[in-house]
């Protein structure tokens, strides 16, 4: 299957274009079969490319390289249709295909009833295949056709009820902040294509790994590469000051929050800066930078998160708030932890999403978590797998987000970027997120399926959803308790991290920890702490929620400053709105429409119209039908040649003397 790695993004892709052009006229079935089909193939495509893989490396003890066809060919520049396959894609490839085919199994059942259903399936199976090429390209110039597909996916499904304006604002606004952080993304490698003359990822490793590291501080080359790098990744993984875009792309369908804005397409900026390990380990200011903006974002997002009452908008902003955690680990070198929680979080955070979904179905359409309350009895499955999410998420012992978070805040509490005194800043910011993430989680759960209903019961008719969404959410739920463990601590009884080891070969020298011994020890307080810290954050919301909910609203009223400032998000959209926006509206419309256009470009065109038409309208009264009036033009103009001819000043010759 490695020979033929083309089919495994080939599929989707063929789905994608049957339903675009045949299933307009098919019943919704036959769109399943195809749109299903086509990424269950692909899944098992991979798996089979991945036994592969491991044959391969266990023979060869390097990552697989196939070039399929050259795609630009420009002097000694040459970009290809190149793919390649080493643990890290592995991991990305699994997650994508495994996860997406379960998302796409959920939407037959979510979307049953929407119009424009081949279409909607159409667009996710497109998505497919641009994230499948994004993940197994072998350079930079292929990986940038999937990072900018992908970006075309999130505009068509964020928008995809286009009827509806937030929708259509919403795809709009993903569309053109992702240009933004693109555009850093182009100029970064086009600074590595100057400076060392590939970009296909092997050479490029290869002659970047013996250049010396850039002094902390010192911009160089490779630190501004991987600065312009980090750009992009800002743009795709909704990172400060860029992360704007991802809450409002709530307004898609649930699957497409769970496909794109929680499992896969967000987690491409961190997958480029792991990819790009070797360049940012030479550029520790870059290091630096991320660690602080993914502290910083992770941060941030809880904070807002606390006060959401749409069910979905705290999930974009937990989101939003994961991703910052995967940066911090990038930051401080831990590569493998943060690809760790990537992976754990696409199963919780997927989770989470489609069970907000299956709430939402059962409710009818609502989405305001104040309208919701004791739906944990009517909807039991649904609680029970959204339930073992948040117990995930919120970092409880055996889920698997306890794993991966455990080993992320570790490896920032060790962090020597930036002296130790940062790296214990990180690990602060770091362990307070988490205290934030377990109480607005269960403030979620707490508001959702506990309490008395706060709904109109005669008119909404709560029901547990169909069997091809529940079955996803099954699959997803055991992933959730038991994905951790590829990563086990070494304190727990029989823990070895499986996957640290099973990524070694990518990230080696790379990545380094202390002694183990001391490693160990550490790790045992740091995990306490970090379940100390989430049982205080979850206690806290029991309380508040459901012990004494009506202190909610007295603390709301007490801190109303904070309070506000946080339900309008730190009014950083009026902020963008005032400073970008408006002047960008005022510059185009006065200036460049106003002015450049209709004064400057329309104004010459019609005003060298104007002027031929004057010329045309004094010279067609010569036209007068007198033929004595035209025998005087015949001399006149005779007359004037001879003058000419004869006249005319040549080197002081008449210009007739010329002749001879």
């Amino acid at each position: 299957m490695l020979e033929y790695l083309w089919i495994v993004p080939l599929l989707p892709l063929l789905g994608s274009a049957v339903n675009g052009f045949f299933g307009a006229k098919w019943p919704n079935k036959i769109v399943n079969i195809v749109a299903i089909g086509s990424t269950g193939l692909s899944f098992l495509g991979a798996i089979e490319a991945v036994h592969e893989f491991f044959d391969y490396f266990a023979q060869k003890q390097q990552p697989f390289h196939r070039e399929f066809f050259t795609w630009i060919a420009a002097g000694n520049f040459r970009a290809g249709f190149d793919l390649q396959m080493d643990q890290l894609t592995v991991v990305m490839v699994l997650v994508v295909t495994g996860v997406g085919w379960l998302i796409h199994i959920y939407a037959t059942g979510y979307m049953a009833h929407e119009g424009g259903y081949y279409r909607f399936f159409s667009y996710l199976n497109l998505f497919m295949f641009f994230m499948l090429i994004l993940v197994l390209a072998a350079n930079y110039v292929l990986l940038f056709v999937g990072w900018e597909g992908v970006g075309l996916c999130s505009y068509l499904l964020v928008g995809f009820y286009f009827l509806r304006k937030s929708a259509a604002d919403a795809g709009k606004k993903a569309f053109i902040v992702n240009r933004i952080g693109d555009f850093g993304f182009m100029l970064g490698t086009f600074l590595l294509f100057k400076t060392f003359g590939t970009l296909d990822f092997v050479q490029l490793f290869a002659k970047a790994d013996p250049w010396p590291a850039d002094a902390m501080g010192h911009l160089g080359t490779l630190t501004i590469a991987c600065l312009l790098l980090f750009m992009g990744a800002c743009g795709k993984s909704a990172q400060l000051p860029l992360y704007v875009w991802l809450p409002d792309a709530m307004e898609g369908p649930t699957p497409v929050s769970a496909l794109i804005h929680a499992a896969t397409m967000v987690t491409a900026g961190v997958y480029v800066v792991a990819r790009s390990h070797i360049l940012f380990a030479h550029a520790p200011t870059a290091m630096l930078v991320v660690a602080i903006v993914g502290c910083a974002t992770a941060f941030f997002a809880a904070t807002i998160g606390l006060v959401q009452t749409d069910i979905k908008k705290v999930l974009a902003y937990s989101t939003v708030s994961q991703l910052g955690y995967m940066f911090l680990a990038c930051g401080v070198g831990a590569f493998s932890a943060g690809i760790f929680h990537l992976m754990t979080h696409a199963f919780f955070k997927a989770l989470l999403f489609l069970a907000a979904g299956s709430v939402i179905h059962a409710m009818g359409g609502e989405q305001d978590m104040n309208r919701m309350g004791g739906l944990s009895k009517k909807i039991r499955w649904t609680y029970v797998t959204m339930l073992t999410a948040t117990l995930a998420i919120a970092g409880f012992p055996p889920f698997a987000g306890f794993f991966s978070k455990d080993s992320i805040l570790l490896s920032a509490f060790q962090s020597e970027y930036g002296g130790r005194n940062v790296g214990y800043a990180l690990y602060g910011f770091g362990l307070a997120t988490a205290l934030l993430t377990a109480f607005y989680m269960f403030r979620l759960i707490f508001l959702t399926f506990h309490g008395k209903p706060r709904y109109d019961e005669h008119h909404v008719h709560v029901h547990e959803s169909p069997n091809n969404m529940l079955v996803p959410l099954m699959i997803l739920a055991l992933l959730s308790v038991v994905g951790g463990w590829f990563a086990a601590p070494a304190f727990l009884p029989g823990g070895t991290d499986y996957f640290a080891k099973f990524l070694q070969p990518v990230f080696r020298n790379v990545e380094v920890v202390g002694a183990e011994a001391e490693v160990h020890s550490l790790e045992i307080w740091l995990a306490a702490v970090a379940v100390a810290v989430a049982l205080a954050g979850a206690l806290f919301a029991y309380w508040l929620y459901l012990k004494r909910p009506e202190k909610a609203d007295g603390v709301a009223k007490s801190l109303k400053p904070a309070y506000t400032t946080l339900l309008n998000k730190y009014y950083v959209d009026e902020l963008y709105a005032a400073a970008v926006v408006r002047p960008l509206l005022w510059i185009s419309t006065n200036v460049l429409w106003k002015t450049v256009d209709v004064a400057g470009i329309d104004g010459a065109v019609n005003g060298i119209a104007e002027g031929a038409k004057a010329i045309g309208d004094g010279v067609r009264h010569a036209q007068s039908g007198n033929t004595r009036s035209y025998a005087v033009w015949v001399v006149v103009g005779a007359l004037v040649v001879i003058a000419v001819i004869f006249f005319w000043p040549s080197g002081g010759k008449p210009v007739l003397g010329m002749v001879h």
